[in-house]
């Protein structure tokens, strides 16, 4: 089946974590794009043009002719169910409780640990760390982030449900917001999130406006 390719709208640093998310997918699916970016300090998602294509003016924002969608978790979801597995590779687990854990784990990524995504940005996993100490507040949502990792991998799990899913790229990123600062993370799982890290689809992200 002949594919119409899909256009990928990022951040022109490429530190979205949600972009990255999106983007994993389409290489994990094996699936046509092109990433375009935007300029988000120069308020380049506020333009008209990009207004009447995203209905959130949002990255990232995945456009296949005239269709168009917003909010990552949503986008993923989408290509799950347009490119289900077994002909394509699976974004999610197959069984109904996992998959509902794994999106569970997407949307508690996405919504919680304000302090920790303000305190530890992306910037910090995809550039240079911070030698700012955490607040309290950071601190309580970092020490909330692993308390629940904790129970999510056990020891040598490389992944959150025995095979790879999107989750797992979300929390790998969240996890590096701490490890990749030198905040303290316990050694199973900074080995969950270096191993994750190795996915050559990650790789691919990591490479983009950093070469």
């Amino acid at each position: 089946m002949k594919i119409t390719p899909f256009t990928l709208y990022a951040d022109s640093l490429f530190t979205s974590p949600y972009a990255m998310s999106v983007f994993v997918a389409l290489l994990e699916k094996d699936l046509p794009f092109e990433v375009k970016t935007l300029d988000l300090d120069a308020g380049e998602q506020q333009q008209n043009a990009f207004r009447q294509q995203s209905l959130t003016s949002r990255v990232p924002t995945l456009v296949q002719g005239d269709f168009s969608l917003s909010e990552s978790s949503a986008i993923t979801e989408y290509l799950e169910e347009l490119f289900p597995a077994p002909e394509y590779a699976a974004l999610y687990p197959v069984n109904l409780q996992q998959r509902a854990k794994a999106r569970q784990v997407q949307a508690w990524l996405r919504s919680d640990l304000l302090d920790l995504r303000i305190e530890r940005s992306t910037n910090v996993v995809f550039f240079a760390p911070t030698d700012q100490p955490l607040s309290a507040k950071g601190q309580a949502a970092a020490d909330k982030l692993i308390a629940a990792a904790d129970l999510l991998i056990k020891d040598d799990q490389s992944s959150l449900f025995g095979q790879w899913c999107i989750a797992d790229t979300d929390l790998a990123l969240m996890l590096n917001r701490l490890i990749k600062n030198g905040d303290p993370v316990p050694v199973k799982l900074v080995n969950y999130a270096n191993g994750q890290w190795q996915r050559p689809a990650v790789q691919q992200w990591l490479k983009r406006g950093r070469d």
